[in-house]
């Protein structure tokens, strides 16, 4: 996946790919600048991804997935804490590759499927520069990856659900990412399109790309993860799928709602 020789900076060997270290995010309610109006969206979180593995982060509705995300791709900034990618801030690094919720894209933007695809290699080429024949090889070999190379010259916003989100994952691969970030990729596909997200990221793994995937689907979460990150504004539970999903954990996290959630997972 990595062929073309491209500098990231430095890793430093025997480190994980992702480490956060007491990590919190704050904000205060608005108007106010009470100390005991302050809110958190992540409070304290610590934990470590290792290369290639495969993580699904869990949790109930604003239980913070999403700032999760967003904070290790730097979109959001952390109130206290450090957040380390092979033993650097993520800033340093020009590796990580963020999908976002599709509700958050414009898909009526005026452009092309290779147009998307190339927008991953920005930090390669540089901005404002044109594409070289070699950044064009790498956008056709990623399309070709996800299966979507016939899809190249259509428009973004004429593809189904389930092709929109292989080509977001065709531009994390000519991002030549070493960390990937999806939240709710799954989300409104059928289970076709599903399946063939799932056969892209098992793809990834040879590559050594550790993947973080937010999700509302706990089966998927205990059926196709090495790990399973369960949050509720804190971590409840880090760990393989059946010593993070119990029944004391899901109501530590889902409170009421944390029955259905048990019977889900053991249908």
């Amino acid at each position: 996946m990595f062929p073309l020789g491209y500098q990231d900076t430095d890793h430093k060997p025997g480190t994980p790919t992702l480490e956060l270290k007491h990590v919190t995010v704050a904000y205060s309610a608005i108007g106010s600048s009470f100390a005991q109006d302050v809110h958190y969206a992540l409070k304290d979180v610590s934990f470590k991804a290792e290369i290639g593995e495969q993580i699904a982060i869990i949790g109930p509705n604003g239980a913070g997935k999403s700032s999760l995300l967003k904070l290790i791709t730097g979109i959001i900034k952390p109130e206290s804490g450090q957040i380390l990618m092979f033993g650097q801030p993520p800033s340093q690094h020009n590796c990580i590759a963020y999908v976002p919720q599709r509700n958050q894209i414009d898909w009526s933007f005026p452009v092309t499927v290779e147009d998307v695809v190339m927008m991953g290699r920005t930090r390669q080429i540089g901005f404002f520069r044109r594409a070289r024949p070699l950044d064009k090889d790498v956008v056709k070999a990623s399309l070709k990856r996800v299966g979507a190379l016939e899809l190249a010259k259509k428009q973004i916003g004429e593809l189904s659900g389930g092709q929109q989100q292989r080509v977001f994952i065709a531009r994390a691969l000519a991002l030549e990412t070493h960390l990937l970030l999806l939240d709710e990729p799954l989300s409104g596909l059928d289970l076709p399109s599903q399946e063939a997200i799932f056969e892209i990221l098992a793809s990834l793994r040879q590559d050594g790309v550790t993947v973080l995937m937010a999700t509302h689907d706990l089966n998927l979460a205990a059926e196709r993860f090495d790990k399973v990150l369960l949050v509720n504004k804190r971590i409840i539970a880090f760990g393989k799928p059946e010593e993070v999903l119990t029944t004391e954990n899901l109501l530590a996290a889902y409170g009421g709602k944390a029955q259905n959630s048990q019977m889900a997972v053991s249908a």
